[in-house]
């Protein structure tokens, strides 16, 4: 079982209440970072919040949502160490595990529905990196980071 760290804005708190409950039962770990209801609030604070979670090792993988998914994958890829992938399908979620080996998810709560969002959360959770040629672009990535 993995520890999941979570972050969100106003418009993903609820579908990430939905989540959170949703992988506990499902036997997870979860830190939450927030927001805690559906005021109006900027999302960086908290979506970096769950990536440095994940950097520091304190959970194996974050979830941030908000409205579209973007900005919340944006705060989230500030933090060094942290590939956040927005999947708003079974597709990119896939994908961005088996080629990326992103280690943050990102979703849209005003993109995708209860149901299609468990899928997701399930797919990524459940997909393991490819590495091979996968290793060298990720590599590649990480050596942009260091950088810049």
């Amino acid at each position: 079982m993995a520890i999941i760290s979570f972050g969100c804005d106003h418009a993903g708190f609820e579908l990430k209440q939905h989540l959170i409950a949703y992988v506990e039962a499902a036997g997870h770990t979860v830190v939450d970072h927030g927001t805690h209801s559906t005021d109006s609030v900027d999302y960086p604070e908290f979506c970096s919040a769950a990536g440095r979670s994940v950097r520091d090792g304190e959970a194996d993988v974050g979830i941030v949502l908000g409205g579209s998914g973007q900005g919340e994958q944006l705060a989230a890829n500030k933090v060094r160490g942290v590939r956040a992938a927005l999947c708003n399908c079974l597709y990119t979620a896939r994908m961005a595990r088996e080629h990326n080996n992103a280690n943050v998810l990102s979703i849209g709560a005003r993109v995708v529905g209860v149901g299609l969002a468990e899928e997701i959360v399930d797919v990524f959770l459940g997909t393991d990196f490819e590495g091979g040629r996968h290793a060298r672009r990720v590599d590649q990535l990480t050596a942009l980071e260091e950088e810049f």
